[in-house]
């Protein structure tokens, strides 16, 4: 128990045996300390790149509305990821006590030994190709067109005639845009 920052407030309770508010009142007014997370900022758009998404949009419903059958057949969707030796299992669990005297800035990433990122492509019948990014490396554009290359060669191999139908790649944080 101790030195766990992520403890709640009940299992003090309960371990110690004293009622929730005096440990609530105990840990802040006594102690000092308060609960921090981190928190996601929104992300406003310009009104150019507003219209740039009404563009992707508008073009991925003139392709569903020519084809509406075959749109699934022919998209293939990829995400990126971080894969973390240890990651907290909810938004309550990650929450840790803090002393008035520490100083915040920003997020507060929890040290987790190592962590890769992970790029996925797949298809409506499943993943076409997983790729992890070496550790201590960027991915830069070079080493994504290469990926792209792979991902052609995974399509050539187990999509037959995809690429003639004119596959449709949609990448999340690939914002339209900025793409």
């Amino acid at each position: 128990m101790i030195g766990d920052r992520r403890l709640k407030v009940l299992v003090i309770a309960t371990e110690v045996g004293v009622s929730y508010g005096s440990i609530l009142n105990i840990l802040h007014e006594h102690l000092g300390l308060s609960m921090v997370r981190a928190r996601w900022a929104p992300c406003f758009l310009t009104p150019v790149q507003k219209s740039f998404r009404v563009e992707a949009c508008s073009g991925l419903l003139a392709i569903y509305s020519a084809t509406p059958n075959n749109v699934l057949s022919c998209t293939i969707t990829g995400d990126e990821t971080w894969i973390h030796h240890w990651d907290p299992d909810t938004k309550q669990e990650s929450m840790q006590w803090k002393h008035v005297s520490f100083r915040h800035s920003g997020s507060s990433a929890l040290s987790v030994g190592w962590k890769v990122m992970a790029t996925i492509f797949s298809d409506y019948k499943g993943v076409l190709l997983l790729d992890y990014l070496p550790q201590k490396t960027t991915m830069t554009e070079p080493y994504y067109g290469g990926v792209l290359a792979n991902l052609r060669q995974a399509v050539k191999e187990k999509q037959r005639g995809m690429l003639t139908r004119g596959p449709q790649l949609l990448h999340d944080n690939a914002p339209a845009h900025m793409s």
